[in-house]
């Protein structure tokens, strides 16, 4: 939690934690870098976070749900950027790349 609270401070973010109920949008096996990630409103089943590395797809299938807890065991380092609110994104490297910016047309989706 102090991780993402810390994120959420750095990047003027309101520390708006995930519903660990709901599922994420995953695409791809998360090897490729860097990783990137947006968070939409919560609609349906999904918490609003979608996560990707690679080349982006606009396919119908290209995100699959996933729990946050599987996400985190098979990515650990996405846990701290998963508290940014509605409108965030981000995209980390393995080698300590790190961008968070805020995108105001992914509130309205």
């Amino acid at each position: 939690m102090e991780s993402q609270k810390s994120i959420c401070t750095k990047y003027n973010s309101v520390f708006n934690p995930t519903n660990e109920q709901l599922f994420i949008g995953i695409a791809t096996d998360l090897k490729l870098e860097p990783i990137n990630g947006l968070r939409h409103p919560e609609h349906g089943t999904m918490n609003g976070w979608y996560i990707w590395s690679g080349e982006w797809s606009d396919s119908d299938d290209f995100f699959k749900p996933i729990h946050a807890e599987h996400l985190i065991e098979k990515k650990p380092e996405i846990l701290k950027y998963l508290s940014l609110d509605i409108g965030f994104r981000f995209q980390i490297d393995s080698k300590g790349y790190e961008d968070v910016w805020f995108d105001e047309k992914l509130k309205n989706i």
